[in-house]
């Protein structure tokens, strides 16, 4: 295990090289939720667990054929504890938690009118900076693929108020959730999109779409450390 000093020094070496050889080289893919604690419920009733394994072994798929080592957390549902899946993550470049995203109840019967992926990170992870770096990299990469982000966790309701950190790219700042601020290493958590709307989550289900949205997330983080230094 590398310990946060190690690390840092080591990403910093990294950004002190060209941009192809700046490149992440392992990553934790945590599939988010599990089994007992199955998160949201789509618009058809499947769990957000099931989008979250289906879309994460995908992306871990991706990223190996980029040549990156990659470790899948949760892949078997059985994780309940969030510091477990950081801890798990230990000693990896990069931790990516998928999950798929839903609405605040009085929203639900006009759901339709959300769509879109996010991405959140952390200012208490040791390397929030770097955090940030990677979450841009990978938004831009979903938005070159025709992604656009969703903005309605930063309304100022109950449940939501997140502060944007890139309004632009859908980047929000969730300082306190727990897979983020507990990583030792840069960590993003991915929403692919809204399941409760019923339209997202029919384009969600679509072999080609989840695809897509995997090599884009891969293709932004393979790159993502090089971006501290532009």
């Amino acid at each position: 295990m590398l310990s946060g000093r190690l690390l840092l020094c080591g990403l910093l070496a990294a950004l002190a090289l060209p941009v192809s050889a700046a490149e992440v080289r392992s990553v934790a893919v945590d599939i988010g939720h599990s089994l007992q604690a199955s998160g949201a419920r789509s618009a058809s009733g499947q769990t957000e667990f099931s989008f979250n394994r289906r879309a994460g072994l995908l992306l871990a798929q991706q990223l190996r054929e980029r040549g990156l080592e990659v470790s899948v957390i949760g892949a078997e549902g059985n994780i309940t504890q969030l510091s477990e899946r950081s801890r798990l993550a230990q000693g990896r470049q990069l931790l990516l938690s998928v999950h798929h995203d839903s609405v605040q109840p009085q929203y639900l019967p006009e759901a339709r009118r959300f769509h879109g992926y996010s991405l959140f990170v952390s200012r208490k992870n040791p390397f929030a900076e770097l955090s940030l770096a990677c979450a841009r990299q990978i938004a831009l990469s979903l938005q070159e693929a025709g992604e656009r982000p969703t903005l309605h966790h930063a309304e100022p309701i109950a449940g939501e108020n997140r502060p944007l950190a890139d309004a632009a790219l859908g980047i929000y700042w969730f300082d306190d959730l727990v897979v983020l601020k507990t990583a030792t290493q840069p960590a993003v958590l991915i929403e692919h999109g809204v399941i409760v709307n019923a339209a997202e989550e029919e384009r969600l289900s679509q072999p080609a779409v989840t695809a897509g949205l995997a090599r884009a997330i891969a293709a932004g983080a393979a790159r993502c450390q090089a971006a501290v230094r532009q």
